[in-house]
This record gives C-alpha cells, structure tokens and sequence, in this order.
C-alpha cells in the first residue's frame, strides 16, 4: 500500500468526469487499498479517485461505523429529507462551508468484486455517499455551498 497525493481545489483533474471502471485487475485492487491508506493519513470519512489522480468512478467511505465501503460506479437511486451542516473535503484543506445534502440516501454501486449491492445511509454516511459521488462528475462542495468558505479556526473558535 501507499500514500498517493491528494489534489486540491485548481487542480484540473477535480473538475474532470470520471469513467466507468469495466473490470477489477490487480492495478484497481491496489489503488482501492492506496486510497483507504491515503483518507486514514489524512484523518478523512471518504475519498474518491480523481482525488488521487484517477479519472475512474471508485469512492472509499469508512465514517468510524466499523465498515469500510467501497463504491464502484455508484448511482443514487433515491434520497430523503435534509441536513444543513459544516462541510470540509481533504481537496480543500483547512477550509469548511455550510451545505445542505440529503439526511438519507440509497446509492447501488460494485464492490470490490464487482458484485452490484445497494448501501443506505444516514446523516454523516448520507453526506459522504453524496459529497465523494460528486467528486466523480467533477463536482466540489463549494459548488452547492451557502454562504462563504470559512476557515477550520473559525469553526473552532466558535465552539
């Protein structure tokens, strides 16, 4: 496993359409494991490819409920209600704004076995399942966010 670099806000690849990924080989295997190495070093809840430099559709979520999640050419097949709350992404280091995403969510994706299984989620693992899905068609939340960009210290301060 390694550490791969994660792309910030101005890099072009981030605002990229992401391919399908047609078969599991032994390269896509390793870039799954990369990316669950490179959101723990970071202290993140998700990470999707083009975020590493890749322009396939394959997020990693693991929001500190015990699973790991991978999703491979996800599609959100339904959603409820909403949550307004901060945001951060590990592309946009040290910043949060507000954004309002669905409270629940249905995505239908492949996993690691390009198996097709169903996943839903609640509150923070709707909010990852939404915010890394949108980094797969070249979307960033400060695209959908209320208000202005904030600093992490002002959050703190705050509180």
């Amino acid at each position: 496993m390694a550490i791969r670099q994660v792309r910030t806000i101005g890099d072009d690849i981030l605002r990229k359409e992401c391919k399908p990924v047609k078969e599991m080989n032994r390269r896509t295997k390793q870039l799954i494991e990369d990316m669950f190495e490179t959101m723990y070093e970071a202290n993140g809840v998700g990470l999707a490819a083009p975020q590493v430099g890749i322009l396939k559709q394959i997020v990693v979520i693991d929001v500190d409920d015990g699973n790991q999640y991978v999703l491979i050419n996800p599609e959100i097949v339904e959603q409820e209600g909403s949550r307004t709350e901060p945001e951060g992404c590990l592309s946009i280091p040290g910043k949060h704004a507000i954004v309002t995403r669905p409270a629940y969510v249905k995505v239908r994706a492949l996993d690691e076995d390009m198996q097709e299984y169903e996943l839903e989620g609640e509150e923070l693992l709707a909010r990852a399942i939404c915010h890394e899905c949108a980094h797969l068609r070249g979307e960033l939340y400060v695209d959908v966010m209320e208000g202005e960009l904030m600093d992490n210290e002002e959050e703190a301060s705050e509180e």
